[in-house]
C-alpha cells in the first residue's frame, strides 16, 4: 500500500471515529495532524515525543481532544474502537506501553 493510500484509509477511519464519538455524546477538538521534522525534533528535546518516526510526519496520525459535559476526557472506549477499525495497523496512544499519549490516534504506514 502506498503512503497516499494509507493516508486515505487513515482519513476514512478517522471519520468513523469522529462519528462514533458524536454518537456517544462527545464533542471533539482537533489537535495536530501534520508535523514538520523540525517540530518533531523540538518535541523530542522537550520530552513530548520519543521518536523521529512519528506518524504525524506522514499525515497518518491525529491528536484529538474529547469533551463530555464540558470536561476534557480521553475515553478508553474510543481508543478501543479506533483499534478495531483496522486491527494491527491502527494504534491508540493510550495503549502505548512506554509513553502514554491519550490524544493520539495513528495508522502505522
Amino acid at each position: 500500500m502506498t503512503l497516499g493510500q494509507n493516508q486515505q484509509a487513515f482519513a476514512r477511519d478517522l471519520v468513523k471515529l469522529l462519528q462514533r464519538a458524536f454518537e456517544l455524546g462527545y464533542e471533539v477538538r482537533m489537535g495536530e495532524l501534520l508535523r514538520t521534522p523540525e517540530q518533531q525534533t523540538i518535541y523530542i528535546q522537550t520530552g513530548r515525543s520519543k521518536t523521529m518516526n512519528s506518524m504525524h510526519l506522514k499525515k497518518c496520525a491525529a491528536d484529538l481532544h474529547f469533551f463530555k459535559d464540558g470536561q476534557l476526557c480521553y475515553p478508553q472506549e474510543l481508543g478501543g474502537f479506533w483499534e478495531t477499525l483496522s486491527p494491527s495497523i491502527n494504534r491508540w496512544g493510550g495503549n502505548f506501553r512506554s509513553f502514554k499519549d491519550e490524544p493520539h490516534f495513528e495508522r502505522q504506514c
